[in-house]
């Protein structure tokens, strides 16, 4: 007589800029800078692994220096999020699993956008304001590739979930240190570099995901 194999507890950890959201938010922000063709141009370039991500983003936030506090309301209400994540997350705390996001984005776009799906965990860059007006600067440790793969650890340990049974998606240069930490990787909507060092690649909607994983599971 077969018993079915009790699934692991996971925590999954998703990426945002072009991976839990379909922008890019520095390339939003940088539209009231009228800088965006610019920024899309270095984003795109580091997003491939062409360029040092913290060296890139102190470039791209510097041209936001002047645009006023008020531009991140807009920002945050154009956010569409990427299809099938708001079903990923929820799926994910219906299993009783761990659910973060991490980004190289900003956490006063990113932790409201969390919060209203019930996400507690969630690592950004924080954006230097003063006197109402970004000073084109960002405050603390810079989020790069090894600071995600970090975090993934570092969550991991908190929510007592081993490494092979994390998940991490992400769909850039700046997501392959997590990927690889994850004990599953998986690359959504990938630049080509992603896709070749992921363990797995998905296109169309975030919640494939857990097809990947149902799929990983013992049926007995």
């Amino acid at each position: 007589m077969t018993h079915p194999v009790t699934a692991p507890r996971r925590l999954v950890v998703t990426d945002v800029d072009s991976t839990f959201i379909q922008q890019e938010v520095i390339e939003l922000l940088a539209e009231h800078a009228g800088t965006r063709e610019q920024v899309a141009e270095v984003t795109e370039r580091a997003m491939r692994g062409e360029l040092d991500f913290a060296a890139s983003l102190r470039e791209r936030v510097a041209t936001l220096r002047g645009v006023p506090l008020a531009a991140l309301d807009e920002v945050r209400a154009s956010v569409q999020l990427s299809p099938g994540a708001a079903e990923l997350v929820a799926e994910c705390h219906r299993r009783g699993w761990a659910f973060g996001l991490v980004s190289g984005g900003f956490e006063e776009i990113v932790g409201p956008l969390a919060a209203s799906l019930g996400i507690t965990r969630v690592r950004a860059n924080r954006l230097e304001v003063v006197d109402g007006v970004l000073t084109g600067r960002t405050l603390g440790t810079v989020i790069d590739r090894t600071v995600k793969a970090e975090t993934l650890r570092a969550w991991a340990e908190e929510e007592g979930v081993p490494l092979a049974d994390t998940v991490a998606v992400g769909d850039g240069a700046n997501d392959l240190d997590m990927l690889a930490a994850a004990g599953v990787g998986v690359a959504y909507r990938a630049k080509p570099v992603v896709r070749e060092q992921a363990d797995h690649a998905i296109e169309h909607r975030l919640d494939e995901v857990l097809e990947i994983l149902d799929a990983l599971e013992p049926t007995h």
